[in-house]
């Protein structure tokens, strides 16, 4: 089992809490008298300051130095004192901080909050409290409000153990429990095999990019590479460095966690994919528009339409002909996305969708019997799709559709899996063409074929790969694969020869 080890600045710090043999100095702890050689340790690094220079901060710089695990890292103590905000989603921070405070405090304009491991009594603010651990993770941190013409983070700063209230030390130890139980769940004491892989995956989605007996089947390809694929959560952020890479198998969007789990792992230095960049790139349908033409890449007539330009809206039946197909920016697998067949569907779905979103995309409409998914790897292709239509519906996924009297079943069309050489030439050439403007990735370019026309539709970042779909012509060599690109980017990166 992993050791935990705490440091504090004087030991009359922990005099509030229970006696442990984990509690040590900060002076004997940078004198070596910690933790037996080899030994794998989680170091909790609880000194009164962090400052440049400082005994907090040489803790945490000797624990990298020695192979310790240490929270707060040097690169999040460095951070917090650059005062960066990156990452952290207060978008909503108005409508969660008028719940969190109570009528008589709603003309406040400052306060603060204490957080603890990523942990607040605040149920309002729970999801900053952990959004904000999750970007600079350290035991204590303080969160600073201030309310001008709306409220804002003014700054996030590491708290002192030693000046904590009764109450407050109270919901430290209990964070603290909760988070040493954390690290103790699952021991990783002896590596198994070469490379350790996190595959975040998340079992409750209802549309996942990969199913049940997929994830398995990249667990066993794993196996035969040495390279352990453990499966993760969201809450398993603070874990991410304890591994070699990062594979994401959970639906990509710039603004959850996924994102977030990505740009953790580029600034690790570990293999990732989907990489941040890509997510950035695919995940939002007027980037990767802008993107494909500049790459003079074939796509169906665009045009992008802001929410208070009524004349432009108007006049797209005219730019692109009836019926049109209207689209959010971030929608995925078929969803936020509108056919409209005269102006007053087209005003009646604009006025909807503009709820969501500044822009929208509209697009002529291709009708076709299937779209062609190309699956992309390093710039090579992978496997080949026909991705069908829904029965009696313009799109592969009808969300609208009623199965077993139950409303809002989600119904897809068939698909044909088929060696990527049986694919039409030209269909191959533009996806591939089409990943490389994006990145080295993992991606699934879907594609439109009328008559002697081919149009690129988007690249997908985290693309479909179930068990029994995308499998079928590959099998088992799909996911072997797909570990063995992971093995020989973990392979470079160990000789220190970059991509």
């Amino acid at each position: 089992m992993s050791r935990l080890v705490i440091v504090v600045e004087k030991p009359s710090d922990w005099g509030a809490f229970y006696p442990s043999d984990n509690v040590v100095a900060a002076a004997d702890y940078l004198r070596g008298e910690v933790a037996a050689e080899g030994e794998r340790t989680q170091v909790i690094n609880l000194c009164r300051s962090y400052k440049y220079m400082g005994t907090g901060y040489y803790v945490s710089l000797l624990a990298e130095a020695r192979g310790h695990k240490v929270i707060p890292s040097v690169r999040t103590i460095n951070d917090l004192r650059r005062r960066s905000l990156y990452g952290v989603d207060i978008e909503d921070l108005n409508t969660q901080l008028g719940k969190f405070l109570p009528e008589g405090s709603r003309d406040a304009s400052d306060f603060g909050l204490l957080v603890y491991f990523g942990r607040t009594h605040y149920a309002p603010l729970e999801d900053l409290a952990q959004q904000v651990f999750e970007t600079f993770p350290c035991p204590v941190l303080r969160i600073e409000f201030e309310r001008q013409r709306v409220w804002q983070i003014t700054a996030i700063k590491p708290a002192s153990l030693h000046m904590l209230s009764d109450e407050q030390e109270t919901a430290f130890a209990n964070a603290l429990d909760a988070f040493s139980t954390k690290l103790w769940r699952k021991p990783r004491a002896r590596r198994k095999y070469r490379y350790d892989l996190a595959m975040l995956q998340d079992p409750a989605e209802q549309m996942p990019p990969s199913n049940k007996k997929a994830l398995k089947q990249f667990i066993e390809a794993g196996k035969e590479l040495d390279i352990e694929v453990d499966p993760i959560g969201r809450r398993d952020f603070t874990r991410l460095a304890e591994y070699d890479g990062l594979f994401i198998r959970e639906t990509t969007a710039v603004d959850n966690h996924t994102y977030r789990f990505a740009h953790r792992a580029e600034r690790e230095d570990m293999v990732v994919i989907d990489d941040p960049q890509s997510i950035l790139r695919c995940t939002n349908k007027i980037y990767l528009h802008d993107r494909l033409r500049s790459r003079k890449l074939p796509t169906p007539r665009t045009e992008i339409v802001f929410r208070d330009d009524a004349r432009k809206l108007a006049a797209l039946p005219d730019l692109l002909g009836l019926p049109l197909v209207l689209k959010i920016p971030d929608g995925s697998f078929s969803r936020g996305i509108h056919k409209v067949e005269s102006l007053e569907q087209l005003k009646a779905a604009a006025e909807q969708l503009f709820q969501q979103t500044a822009l929208l995309l509209a697009q002529e409409f291709v009708p076709t019997e299937f779209d062609w998914r190309i699956g992309v790897l390093d710039g090579e292709p992978l496997y080949a799709c026909q991705y069908f239509m829904s029965r009696g519906h313009w799109q592969i996924y009808d969300h609208a559709a009623k199965a077993g009297g139950k409303p809002g079943t989600v119904r897809s069309g068939g698909f044909k899996t088929l060696p990527v050489r049986e694919a039409p030439s030209e269909v191959v050439r533009l996806a591939t063409r089409a990943s490389n403007a994006i990145g080295n990735g993992l991606y699934g370019v879907d594609l439109k074929v009328v008559k002697d026309r081919t149009v690129i539709i988007e690249v997908n970042d985290n693309p479909s790969i179930d068990a029994g779909v995308e499998d079928a012509y590959l099998g088992e060599d799909l996911y072997r694969r797909i570990m063995a690109e992971f093995l020989r980017r973990l392979e470079r990166k160990r000789l220190g020869v970059r991509d």
